[in-house]
């Protein structure tokens, strides 16, 4: 569980990132949850664009169905984009160090 401080760390190198996956009207499929997965192991931090989805409700749940599947943690929700954050299991590995 991350710290608010270190949350928004993650928000601010967020900031210049593109989604690199999309989730539409089906929700979150195998191959949604699959893409999330590798993007997450291979960058630690990642975008991830809503398309098609309507209401805060749906988006939160969406988000916490898709923590579940990769194990990662949503750091940021703006708009139709989540942001979520999952460090490499190997801390010689790690790309993102926190200040302080």
């Amino acid at each position: 569980m991350l710290k608010s401080h270190e949350k928004k760390y993650l928000r601010g190198l967020a900031h210049s990132l593109k989604p690199v996956v999309m989730v539409g009207r089906k929700g979150v499929t195998a191959a949604v949850a699959e893409s999330a997965g590798q993007a997450l192991e291979d960058h630690e931090l990642i975008k991830i664009r809503f398309l098609d989805i309507k209401g805060k409700t749906e988006k939160q749940a969406l988000t916490g169905e898709l923590e579940r599947k990769t194990g990662a943690e949503c750091v940021g929700l703006i708009g139709h984009v989540a942001i979520f954050y999952k460090p490499n299991p190997d801390p010689e590995k790690r790309k993102i160090e926190f200040p302080g």
